[in-house]
């Protein structure tokens, strides 16, 4: 018999995790799953758009750390899909039912609006072009990952907040990778590139937090799924990435 939703709501509340395998209340499983499965189709449709700029890279170097993080997208899907198993999800239909190096224009200027098909975030609809613009949108997003995942750790589904805390330091590492491989390129070739890719990326990554008024992340809120508004969250992002980019020289897009 599936659990009272105030009753489990009240278990949470009082600092108790939700185990695999419990009966959990339908508004439960909707926003847990929800959540898994935006960041699985997040990490497939990342590391597919990505894949294709390894060869991009300037040295061998570059391109093994390319390559390394989206090996690292690959396994990070791969924990939180096999979480799915428990909801009748088989990953092996799942990963072959879109198609996830799928691309929309760079002209198209998606906001908050929900893109039919898979689920990834918004900014994976836009095609990456060339190596410096793959460099910013992975320094950019990996910023927001660590955000987002820093909250997951504590999940209230303790099998989620298992496996986020080992996506959690692939995505710091991702971070580090992104901000070092971005300040090396512009040693070499200077600022006028990275900036263009600052301005059209950074505010497709602040979308990816999502709307003030979002129904979904109260619930998630209410669920102890997560524990900030998205507001929050796109704040502490923006102060994170403004100091990178000052580090680096570039200048913090007016998005007003």
């Amino acid at each position: 018999m599936a659990m009272d939703d105030k009753k489990l709501i009240e278990r949470i509340a009082n600092g108790e995790k939700i185990q695999a395998g419990e009966e959990i209340s339908s508004g439960y499983r909707a926003e847990l799953m929800r959540l898994m499965v935006v960041f699985v189709d997040s990490e497939l449709a990342g590391a597919a758009g990505f894949a294709e700029q390894i060869n991009e890279g300037p040295g061998l170097r570059e391109r093994q750390v390319a390559a390394q993080i989206v090996a690292d997208k690959f396994d990070h899907a791969e924990k939180v899909l096999t979480l799915l198993k428990e909801f009748g999800v088989d990953n092996r239909l799942y990963v072959a039912s879109h198609a996830w190096e799928a691309r929309l224009s760079r002209y198209l200027d998606l906001g908050n609006r929900r893109i039919g098909g898979d689920k990834r975030l918004n900014v994976f609809h836009y095609p990456l072009q060339g190596w410096t613009d793959a460099l910013v949108m992975n320094a950019l997003m990996a910023a927001a990952s660590g955000i987002q995942l820093k909250e997951l750790r504590n999940a209230s589904y303790a099998p989620l907040a298992d496996a986020m805390r080992a996506v959690a330091e692939g995505e710091s590492r991702h971070a580090e990778l992104g901000e070092r491989g971005l300040q090396d390129l512009i040693d070499r070739n200077g600022t006028d590139a990275a900036q263009v890719a600052v301005e059209f990326w950074y505010p497709k990554v602040a979308a990816t937090f999502g709307r003030s008024d979002s129904q979904h992340n109260d619930r998630f809120r209410a669920y102890g799924l997560i524990t900030k508004t998205n507001d929050q969250r796109l704040n502490e992002w923006e102060g994170l990435v403004n100091d990178v980019l000052t580090r680096l020289g570039l200048t913090v897009p007016d998005t007003e």
